[in-house]
């Protein structure tokens, strides 16, 4: 019994096509990206917000002294790599839309846990760094006060 090779062939095709996506989506500075900035449901958005983020993110080890929190979708926020983000300085890209955020800042004192954080919340458009099309970096500095 001899089998043809389309549909085998087929099957591999389509191997090649949807496998990079998912691979690329595994990418650990785009998993470490999610959770250094991402949080699509915050809840509250203040300092107890900023707190406990943190911590449960082991951002307090020593304690992280600034750190945005972007609320949006994944998908739109991958897509400031592509038509949704424009050039700006350093290879970096800006946002064309504004994105909710809170910024969590440590208040001082100890490096060491427990740390202690002033949340500040707003609408801004993010800049950001891209890798194979996903964002990898955050630029705090486009945040500072």
């Amino acid at each position: 019994m001899t089998m043809s090779l389309g549909p085998l062939l087929l099957v591999f095709m389509l191997g090649l096509v949807l496998i990079p996506p998912t691979l690329a989506q595994n990418d650990p500075r785009y998993i470490k990206f999610l959770n250094q900035h991402y949080d699509a449901n915050p809840k509250g958005r203040d300092d107890r917000y900023c707190n406990s983020i943190m911590s449960n993110r082991k951002l307090t080890s020593p304690c992280k002294e600034l750190n945005t929190f972007v609320h949006g979708t994944k998908d739109n926020i991958k897509a400031i790599c592509g038509a949704k983000g424009n050039p700006y300085r350093d290879n970096l890209r800006i946002s064309t839309s504004q994105f909710q955020i809170t910024i969590c800042k440590h208040r001082g004192g100890s490096p060491r846990p427990p740390c202690r954080y002033r949340a500040s919340k707003g609408f801004r458009h993010i800049v950001i760094a891209c890798q194979n099309g996903l964002p990898v970096h955050l630029d705090e500095s486009f945040f500072s006060s």
